[in-house]
């Protein structure tokens, strides 16, 4: 079995409080991407988890893995074609992670609610079981469904730098919450990372009509009104990796 697995933007991003568990209670609005790895699961004797990226585990710390065994599925080959950046805000691993549920319970029969189990892998994991565009709060897990816009033409700017979620947690925590931005992350991030606000702004120059961070970045992101616009703007990024991608609505 072969099976996509999307990226995700995130249209609006509002950390309200941090909560007595050491979680924080957030305000989003998700996006899947037509950016996405492949998983590809074939019958084995025993569990094997294979990436083509080297720099990503593949021991029980992989969202991957941790899905599977959450199932109780040992007898499962895994291998991850990898093109969503670990560590750029695109929501990878938990998107990883939600594909791995969904697929191993079909390939397996297995009947059971997978929700709980998702939010146990990670926050983000529960809107990839659904996809499209949700607004979503709590920790990301309340889930309310958005009607999708269609295949909105995006470009994304990913960086070299990468910020790790944990740490951009621990700057949010020591700047504030609020400010004038969509993504609240984007205060602590650009003045760790000014670049990635030069960034912004030639995406907004270029002829975006939207732009924002992803998550906790460090991918930036925009959206243009046609591919023409997209395409145009995409070529006055030569010394940054991009990727044009386009909205994707839930299947």
């Amino acid at each position: 079995m072969q099976v996509p697995s999307y990226a995700k933007v995130n249209w609006s991003l509002r950390v309200v409080r941090k909560r007595d568990d050491g979680f924080h209670d957030l305000e989003t609005v998700f996006q899947t991407i037509s950016l996405h790895d492949t998983l590809t699961f074939s019958h084995a004797d025993r569990f094997a988890l294979t990436c083509s990226d080297p720099s990503i585990p593949t021991d029980e710390t992989n969202l991957v893995a941790r899905a599977a065994r959450a199932l109780g599925v040992d007898r499962v080959a895994i291998h991850i074609e990898k093109r969503i950046p670990a560590g750029g805000g695109l929501g990878g691993g938990s998107s990883n992670a939600a594909a791995t549920l969904v697929a191993l319970s079909k390939m397996f029969a297995i009947d059971t609610p997978l929700e709980s189990i998702a939010l146990d892998l990670g926050s983000d994991v529960p809107f990839f079981l659904v996809g499209g565009r949700a607004f979503a709060t709590g920790r990301g897990e309340v889930i309310t469904l958005l009607p999708d816009i269609g295949p909105v033409p995006l470009l994304l700017v990913l960086p070299e730098e990468r910020v790790m979620t944990a740490e951009a947690f621990a700057m949010l925590g020591q700047t504030g919450m609020s400010g004038p931005h969509t993504n609240d992350f984007e205060g602590p991030i650009f003045e760790k990372l000014p670049q990635l606000r030069e960034y912004k702004q030639r995406m907004l120059d270029a002829g975006a009509t939207f732009a924002a961070m992803s998550g906790s970045g460090s991918t930036i992101f925009g959206a243009f009104l046609d591919a023409a616009s997209r395409d145009a703007a995409h070529a006055q990024f030569a010394d940054v990796r991009t990727e044009p991608a386009e909205c994707v609505g839930r299947a």
